[in-house]
């Protein structure tokens, strides 16, 4: 049986704190937005964006400024005719028109994909062609698939109930409590069924 009181326990949340501890627990958006506001650091956008942002500052103490263009924001990307060379912008959605487009260059078995969104949210300034290429990159490499942040708990949940269908949506939920707590990984393993004898 695993003891939990001899568990590697999540250190504070602060200025203080190592870069391996802070990339190797698992943080609420809310607690991001909180160390954020404390030193300065823009507090908006995405999970995985304030995490970039804490990583710059402690290991640099810089507070990393968000780049944005005004004249690309207004690009629509649910009417505006697209093509190989247009830009991909900060205004980027996942609209009919883009599934439309990409359909038409990759193929009908073209879908959306963690992974591959990352790619286009993170490359703004390249066109549609980079992000077509990057896309067959993606579907060819090998290795483990990393799980984005604000995906985790959706993860861990499907995982958890295929393994055991039987367990409650609050057990799970307790299992999920005590692993995000630890260090490393937060994937789903069945010494995790030990979180449910704990108090």
């Amino acid at each position: 049986m695993m003891c939990l009181d001899k568990m590697d326990k999540r250190p504070a949340l602060n200025k203080y704190i190592s870069i391996t501890d802070f990339k190797d627990f698992y943080w609420l958006k809310s607690e991001l937005q909180e160390f954020c506001k404390k030193h300065k650091i823009p507090s908006t956008g995405a999970k995985i964006e304030l995490a970039k942002s804490i990583e710059e500052y402690l290991l640099t103490g810089k507070i990393q400024t968000k780049k944005r263009t005004k004249a690309l924001s207004t690009f629509n990307w649910q009417t505006e005719d697209l093509s190989l060379e247009t830009i991909i912008t900060d205004s980027y959605k996942n609209s009919e028109n883009v599934r439309a487009f990409f359909k038409k260059h990759i193929g009908s078995s073209f879908k959306f994909n963690v992974g591959w969104m990352n790619w286009i949210k993170e490359n703004t300034g390249k066109t549609l062609q980079d992000a077509i290429d990057a896309y067959h990159c993606k579907k060819l490499a090998k290795g483990p698939k990393t799980i984005a942040p604000q995906f985790e708990f959706n993860a861990y949940m499907k995982a958890c109930k295929k393994e055991f269908p039987s367990l409650s949506h609050q057990e799970v939920v307790k299992m999920w409590n005590t692993k995000r707590t630890m260090r490393g990984q937060k994937v789903f393993e069945k010494t995790d069924l030990a979180f449910l004898e704990s108090k």
